[in-house]
């Protein structure tokens, strides 16, 4: 078994929203990068991996196992989510004095490191703690039980620049170990270029996208040109299409190119501008 995780076939419906049908898998040893827009289904994925949701069906697997069933998986995962769940009056001492003995490989010392590679101010509550002290302060637990995949959910989003990097460095020294692997939401897409193996990429619920980064990056490059250039054809081929002053800008499968007329111009691509002229496209097709 070469998964970390496999998602297969998640169905889960609310009122104003649904996954249909998620399916994809972390392999072991890698960094899988999850992203979309705002409301894709990002947390829910991962809420129902942490089986913190019922399914209305399908099935999550971990390390080969469902965690329904297996209890005991927990040790083996470390998660940070979007926001902090500790007890607002806790000190850090208080976490983990708290944390610790649901962990049989906690490590205490491990923990102390952390503390004071992240500088976090021991002697504060965790309500006095900024929002990028709260994140390294679950970062720092979640690295302290010896688990061999860790499920990210925004980790970045309250970190300066260089605390991001300490972090993508302890990210990658932790899937040296092929054993370790790590699932990681985030909208700062300029992370995961520099340390995601693989990309997931879900939009309004359904998976748009799951396999290798720079395949992903290969498949679509940025076109823009005049409008007189473009036959109705050629435009609906652009992701989206948006028409301005100067002409049109859109996102395009790089096999699509050659289809195009003379005069248009492409470049390269990165993670967050897929993002969004996917977004443009879903909100077009409405």
């Amino acid at each position: 078994m070469n998964n970390a995780i496999e998602v297969k076939n998640v169905c889960k419906s609310f009122p104003s929203f649904s996954l249909d049908n998620v399916s994809f898998n972390v392999p072991k040893g890698y960094i899988m990068g999850f992203i979309g827009p705002n409301g894709a289904g990002k947390t829910t994925t991962i809420k129902s991996i942490l089986d913190m949701l019922s399914l209305d069906s399908g099935e999550v697997l971990l390390f080969g196992k469902n965690s329904v069933n297996a209890p005991e998986l927990k040790d083996d995962i470390g998660v940070v989510l979007d926001l902090p769940f500790y007890v607002d009056d806790w000190k850090v001492k208080d976490v983990e004095s708290a944390l610790s003995p649901f962990y049989s490989h906690w490590n205490s010392e491990t923990f102390a490191s952390l503390i004071r590679k992240f500088s976090i101010d021991s002697s504060k509550k965790v309500k006095d703690l900024s929002r990028g002290m709260k994140v390294k302060l679950m970062m720092a637990a979640a690295l302290s039980h010896d688990a061999k995949l860790l499920i990210l959910d925004e980790p970045t989003s309250g970190l300066d620049p260089v605390a991001r990097d300490e972090l993508m460095e302890i990210l990658l020294k932790f899937v040296s170990d092929e054993n370790k692997s790590v699932l990681f939401s985030t909208h700062i897409t300029s992370d995961l270029e520099k340390v995601a193996d693989f990309i997931t990429f879900i939009i309004g619920g359904k998976i748009e996208f799951s396999g290798e980064r720079d395949e992903l990056l290969e498949s679509y490059r940025l076109i823009k040109g005049g409008t007189s250039d473009l036959t109705v054809e050629q435009k609906k081929s652009i992701i989206g299409y948006r028409e301005h002053s100067f002409g049109f800008e859109g996102m395009i499968k790089t096999e699509n190119i050659p289809v195009m007329p003379k005069g248009v111009v492409t470049d390269k691509i990165s993670l967050e501008e897929i993002i969004v002229y996917m977004n443009k496209e879903a909100k077009n097709d409405e």
